[in-house]
């Protein structure tokens, strides 16, 4: 069974730095996108950046600047490098993997 563990996450003041790390169990990672989503108290769920398998990505705007978004495919590992974090970053952040597959979270709260 395929299965994605993300870890990483933790308490940083706000104009620090973390990064998330997300490792996939099964073959054929390099073929799938990954992303990286995350869900504040009482607000949807909302992208944060995408990889494609190529390397493209694409982030959020609110994030833009200050994330980067990458993968070793040979480790089929994902990072979420987060610089310049802000109050407003405090979530649970969810690993994904293109067809649905979710991991269960690593939460990331910045205080002010």
């Amino acid at each position: 069974q395929v299965q994605l563990v993300e870890s990483g996450g933790g308490l940083v003041q706000a104009g620090g730095s973390l990064r998330l790390s997300c490792v996939a169990s099964g073959s054929a990672f390099s073929l799938f996108v990954m992303g990286w989503y995350r869900q504040a108290p009482g607000k949807q769920r909302e992208l944060v950046a995408t990889i494609y398998s190529g390397g493209d990505t694409n982030y959020a705007d609110s994030v833009k600047g200050r994330f980067t978004i990458s993968r070793d495919n040979a480790k089929r590992t994902m990072y979420l490098q987060m610089n310049n974090l802000k109050p407003e970053d405090t979530a649970v952040y969810y690993c994904m993997r293109g067809g649905g597959l979710w991991g269960q979270g690593t939460q990331v709260t910045v205080s002010s």
